[in-house]
């Protein structure tokens, strides 16, 4: 048998490029020094699918962060010092970075460390109306890329942001956000998604939004039946050519029934929730998916997702094909910790909402090859898609 390291480049160089998964590209990377060579940023197929890795809470003086596998439990230690101590939020293997003190807002990069500076908070429209005083770092609620700025130039970046949550977006060069307005009763947005050359969002009354980029206004294409989202999370997500709005019950305190819902944290005494009589809880109970039929304005409720798997939290929702990732679940939801509230309500932060659930039977499987807990005050677990730059 020949020497690996004797490997004609060229043919090296292809096998790299057929590589979708960071873990078998950084694996490829340390088999010697030629195939290192082979395996540049550049030879990194971006085009491929990616499935999103668990990024979990700081650590307390320590500015690495460790990513897990959901598909095989594979750990991936990353120091980002840029985003130490900041809320992270992600969209397409970029982390939208917002400083706890000052409110300072980047788009970072976390393996290529290119950081992007955007327009601090304080430069949305009526921004001293509608901020939560003492709470910059919870200013906005969710990013959204347009497309990476890894490859193009030309791109949005849009947020949910403010106490009632409008939809602001930004656009390389401009030095503030822009407001969408919306052209009918606002309701706090709840997610955004781009599909199609458009962002589409769902709002707090279950309402599809779809914004017009020129005229900056939204248009309402469809609507889940009214209250059923009242008091729960909604996000929407694209999968295979087709949206789909997630329903997520739990995400609100309510005091324990049994032993079962007990948690391991502690409310803060300068809490309003502190003086309520009984001990309190939260977490996810349920979730219910609709496939939303642009054409008709109608969504369909389903328990079947086939060749799907959605993974929702405190990052662009993202939808994978579990058969090109084994490992992965079909017709399953994996979800982080997206209480927000609970960064501020407990002494300890979020991060003990994390799980799997199953679409079909409605149950709730512990989250795959990290059985910890990782809790924080600022920044609690949340996924990322790793992207070499």
């Amino acid at each position: 048998m020949g020497d690996w390291s004797d490997f004609n480049y060229d043919m090296l160089v292809l096998i790299a490029k057929r590589f979708n998964l960071i873990d078998d590209y950084l694996n490829f990377a340390s088999v010697c020094k030629s195939w290192r060579c082979a395996a540049t940023k550049e030879n990194f197929n971006t085009n491929l699918a990616r499935v999103p890795w668990l990024m979990l809470a700081e650590e307390e003086g320590n500015s690495s962060r460790q990513l897990v596998s959901p598909y095989n439990g594979m750990i991936m230690k990353k120091k980002i010092p840029k985003a130490s101590g900041k809320r992270c939020m992600e969209t397409m293997g970029w982390l939208v970075t917002v400083g706890k003190d000052e409110g300072e807002i980047s788009l970072l990069h976390p393996f290529s460390g290119v950081q992007i500076e955007l327009p601090h908070q304080n430069t949305t429209e009526n921004y001293h109306t509608h901020h939560q005083t003492g709470d910059l770092w919870t200013y906005f609620h969710k990013a959204v890329l347009s497309a990476s700025p890894s490859h193009k130039s030309d791109y949005l970046l849009m947020v949910i942001e403010g106490d009632v949550k409008f939809l602001s977006y930004w656009r390389p060069g401009n030095l503030r956000w822009t407001r969408i307005i919306n052209t009918s009763l606002h309701v706090p947005n709840r997610d955004v998604i781009y599909f199609d050359g458009k962002f589409y969002a769902v709002d707090g009354s279950g309402r599809v939004l779809v914004c017009d980029i020129e005229s900056n206004q939204t248009q309402v294409v469809a609507q889940l039946a009214r209250g059923y989202n009242y008091g729960n999370e909604s996000y929407i997500v694209e999968s295979l050519g087709t949206l789909f709005i997630v329903v997520r019950e739990g995400l609100m305190l309510r005091y324990v029934t049994d032993d079962s819902e007990r948690i391991p944290l502690t409310l803060t005494q300068d809490d309003i929730f502190y003086d309520l009589d009984g001990e309190l809880t939260y977490g996810t109970t349920n979730i219910d998916v609709f496939e939303v039929d642009l054409v008709s304005g109608k969504l369909t409720q389903t328990k079947e997702l086939g060749d799907r798997a959605f993974f929702i939290g405190h990052n662009a929702s993202r939808s994978v094909q579990p058969s090109q990732f084994p490992g992965i679940k079909p017709n399953h939801i994996y979800f982080t910790d997206d209480y927000w509230e609970s960064y501020l309500v407990f002494e300890e932060g979020g991060g003990l909402d994390m799980g799997v659930f199953n679409l079909a039977d409605g149950t709730i499987l512990p989250f795959p090859h990290y059985k910890g807990v990782s809790l924080s005050p600022v920044c609690p677990p949340t996924w990322v898609t790793p992207t070499l730059y």
